[in-house]
């Protein structure tokens, strides 16, 4: 589902980010109040902790304008692949969990997954960037450590409900429609094919995603999920460059096998260890 996130956002149009945060947060948020009439007790089960909205709406409002921003500001390709280090990440973090320990491969991983990125946006061009480092690269860098923290973090409250993703979703919705009013112009959708790309946000990347992901990082094994993670920038540059929105280059592809090479280094103790 994260695979189409750069794709559909792309395909959305010129909505403002705030507008389109506010938009597909709804939807996804409503994706899951769905189902509460059908389970009892729901409602009463959600936390009563302020730290676990505040790292739920940082988590979810902050990647996501921050996202949203960076998509306008660069190529989506070169975005979508610096927010895509963040399994590299995420298995850094994790090794600061209790029981865990940094060692000198997950720092390998990172450093070759990094080498990656920084040949998309040069397009194998040296040390001259294809269209100069811009502030749309600088905010792709910083979703990938926004989600990484998010996601460990979450780990601290595993006896929370994933319901309360719901709550998330919707506060985080209502929080972008005010900056909407405050610092943007109003600008809809054109025309149905804009319209289904907005729904399809809200439906799968920024709704049943959520859901999944929360419950992964809480119930599954953390340092597993950052390893099946790592088929996502490949997936997302593909979908990219078959939908028109990013040029055939070989750096692409080369950058992909870099990050996805230093993903598995960084994983090492778990694709490799011992039963």
């Amino acid at each position: 589902m994260w695979a189409v996130l750069a794709f559909l956002t792309a395909a959305s149009g010129q909505v403002p980010p705030f507008q389109l945060a506010a938009m597909t947060f709804l939807i996804g948020g409503l994706l899951g109040v769905a189902t509460w009439p059908f389970r009892k007790g729901v409602v009463a089960s959600m936390p009563r902790s302020w730290r676990v909205w505040l790292l739920g709406i940082a988590g979810l409002f902050g990647y996501h304008f921050v996202y949203f921003t960076a998509i306008r500001s660069a190529p989506p390709v070169e975005v979508s692949l610096l927010a895509y280090l963040w399994p590299l990440f995420l298995v850094a973090f994790s090794a600061l969990l209790p029981g865990e320990k940094l060692k000198v491969h997950h720092i390998l991983g990172v450093i070759i997954g990094l080498l990656g990125a920084a040949l998309v946006i040069t397009r194998g061009q040296g040390f001259t960037l294809a269209q100069g480092f811009g502030l749309g690269h600088a905010l792709g860098f910083s979703c990938a450590i926004i989600w990484a923290a998010y996601s460990v973090l979450s780990r601290r409250f595993g006896n929370v409900s994933t319901d309360v993703v719901a709550g998330f979703c919707l506060i985080t919705s209502a929080l972008a429609f005010l900056c909407h009013l405050l610092f943007e112009a109003t600008v809809w959708p054109e025309g149905q094919s804009q319209w289904l790309a907005i729904l399809g946000l809200g439906l799968f990347p920024v709704g049943a995603a959520f859901y999944s992901w929360d419950l992964g990082v809480k119930r599954g094994d953390i340092m597993a999920l950052g390893a099946s993670s790592y088929a996502s920038p490949l997936l997302s540059t593909l979908v990219l460059m078959l939908a028109g929105f990013a040029p055939y280059h070989w750096s692409i592809f080369v950058a992909c096998l870099l990050i996805t090479a230093g993903a598995v280094i960084a994983a090492k103790d778990m694709i490799f260890r011992r039963r």
